[in-house]
């Protein structure tokens, strides 16, 4: 038998949990390899990144989520997240590009500003569903990973301002989408535009089925709590819920994805 894939994660992760999501789905055997913020990079210099999340299959080393889906849909032979009609596969590859380039960073950016000045909170979610020594590390490097963070992500409160209108729009641009009353984005079926738009809208929504950790809507500062409360109340909001509670809730590691 060949071996199990392993994916590399930062738990924390909303683009980890894309590539979980899918992997569950189509019920791949993996092993799951969780680091702490800082400490993967040891880790995805393996696959000559510095990025999660990482898929290595035998000699393939795939260091992008999209990647990581297509790689999986082939796995499946085709035609199972991405719709081998030409027209349909244009539509899921445009909406799944902007999701990972609008949605998936401004999210992060947003939820990092209203989370770091909570040194304890961000803390004990960056020790979370990672090895113990990791979790024993996070104190001493914590500092250092929050500098990081706020340099890499460019957290400003005009950066985070600006970031949550972005994801504004995208919510209303689905919303406005969902508005003939269709159940999934493209072509009446689930495919990797419905995976990537709830997997990358979690931080926004706090879903319980999300396997990523995530705060509690209770831990989260009342600014951020006021906003999930909003974003959840809207289609998209709604939507991207509906396919947490249907479409991810009943699948395990490893389980056989329908």
């Amino acid at each position: 038998m060949a071996a199990p894939l392993v994916l590399i994660t930062v738990p924390l992760s909303h683009f980890c949990e894309k590539a979980r999501w899918a992997l569950d789905r189509a019920g791949v055997a993996y092993r799951e390899e969780a680091h702490a913020p800082l400490l993967h990079r040891f880790a995805t210099r393996r696959g000559a990144g510095s990025t999660v999340p990482v898929l290595i299959d035998g000699d393939r080393r795939l260091i992008d989520s999209t990647d990581i889906l297509v790689h999986i849909d082939a796995l499946r032979g085709g035609d199972w997240l991405y719709p081998a009609d030409p027209r349909a596969r244009g539509e899921v590859d445009a909406l799944e590009d902007r999701f990972d380039t609008e949605l998936g960073p401004h999210a992060r950016r947003w939820v990092y500003a209203q989370l770091l000045p909570d040194a304890r909170l961000v803390s004990a979610l960056w020790s979370r569903g990672v090895p113990r020594m990791h979790a024993k590390v996070i104190p001493l490097i914590a500092p250092l990973a929050r500098y990081f963070a706020r340099k890499g992500y460019k957290i400003t409160p005009e950066g985070a301002r600006r970031s949550l209108e972005r994801v504004r729009k995208v919510f209303a641009d689905i919303s406005e989408r969902l508005g003939d009353g269709r159940e999934f984005l493209v072509a009446n079926r689930f495919t990797a535009a419905d995976l990537t738009f709830a997997s990358l809208a979690a931080p926004m929504l706090l879903p319980a089925e999300c396997r990523a950790v995530q705060p509690s809507l209770e831990e989260v500062p009342p600014a951020m709590r006021e906003e999930v409360m909003r974003l959840r109340n809207t289609p998209a909001g709604r939507f991207a819920l509906r396919l947490f509670a249907e479409q991810r809730a009943q699948l395990q590691a490893g389980s056989v994805g329908s």
